[in-house]
């Protein structure tokens, strides 16, 4: 696709939602950045350093046992591709006894301490914002952590501009980022059902069994893990890969500790864990926002 068909990607709606949000984060000011190397979080990095220069934004990751090893390295080289200044906080959710019960609210408890971490570089940098990459979509979803960012004064300028994630794709390959295309992410802590406890050991687990997996090509894919049973989703249209593969992934996943290993037939899908909230199941669920 040449420069030209990208930029003719950008209908008139969508360049004044961008403007919108660069309008909101140049309001805000100097910004910290909650930043994951997401699709989400890069395009919002990239808007602000825009807007405001690289050297009025910090990019700041937050780390704890939740966040997917890949997913740290991949931060780090996005920040380095945006010019912005990264910096890394260990969290401290894991001491939160309300975290680790892992309640429907877990999210919610989880946002306290990153957002109070981010808070305390804004201000021992002297920045009076900090910025969050949460788009319209979530508006619509299970998003206990909206309300923690309400109660701490988290601005959502995606959100705010109605940029969904959509659009923050079409726009994220209008700019050459590297990660218009890439597969959603969640935390580790999304992968486990509500009301069984959370520990650093048992996100090891699983985003070992989730490398073992994107290790054989299945970049999205997510393992829902109840106990000694491990519940893989991926794209239904990956089915038939994954069968072929059956004794493989038996195999390695026995080996991370998983006795049972099955497969969800419903595939690849945004909050499955969720499904214990209300009673229907829904194949016509899609997988582009899968947490």
């Amino acid at each position: 696709m040449t420069k030209a068909d990208k930029e003719n990607e950008l209908t008139d709606a969508l360049k004044q939602k961008l403007e919108r949000c660069r309008e909101i984060i140049r309001r805000r000011g100097p910004a910290v950045v909650a930043f994951s190397g997401g699709v989400d979080s890069t395009l919002l990095l990239t808007l602000a350093a825009a807007a405001l220069g690289a050297d009025n934004v910090l990019a700041v990751l937050a780390v704890s046992p939740s966040l997917p090893r890949r997913e740290l390295a991949e931060a780090r080289e996005m920040a380095r591709h945006a010019g912005v200044k990264l910096v890394e906080v260990q969290t401290d959710e894991m001491s939160d006894p309300r975290y680790a019960a892992n309640p429907p609210q877990r999210c919610y408890f989880c946002k306290l301490h990153i957002f109070g971490s981010l808070w305390r570089v804004a201000r021992d940098n002297g920045f009076e914002a900090v910025l969050c990459g949460a788009n319209a979509d979530d508006l619509a979803d299970f998003r206990p952590g909206l309300q923690a960012g309400e109660e701490m004064n988290i601005a959502n300028p995606l959100m705010e501009s109605g940029l969904t994630k959509a659009d923050i794709r079409i726009a994220s390959r209008s700019m050459n980022l590297p990660t218009w295309n890439k597969p959603s992410m969640a935390c580790l802590a999304s992968r486990v059902p509500y009301g069984q406890p959370i520990s650093a050991e048992l996100f090891e687990r699983i985003d070992r069994a989730e490398n073992v997996l994107r290790d054989l090509g299945f970049a999205s894919c997510r393992v829902r893990s109840h106990g000694s049973v491990a519940r893989i989703e991926v794209e239904p249209d990956r089915f038939g890969d994954l069968m072929h593969l059956r004794e493989q992934v038996c195999l390695q996943f026995s080996t991370i500790g998983y006795t049972y290993i099955c497969l969800d037939l419903q595939g690849l899908r945004s909050g499955s864990m969720n499904d214990a909230r209300t009673p229907a199941c829904n194949p016509s669920c899609t997988p582009e926002k899968a947490g």
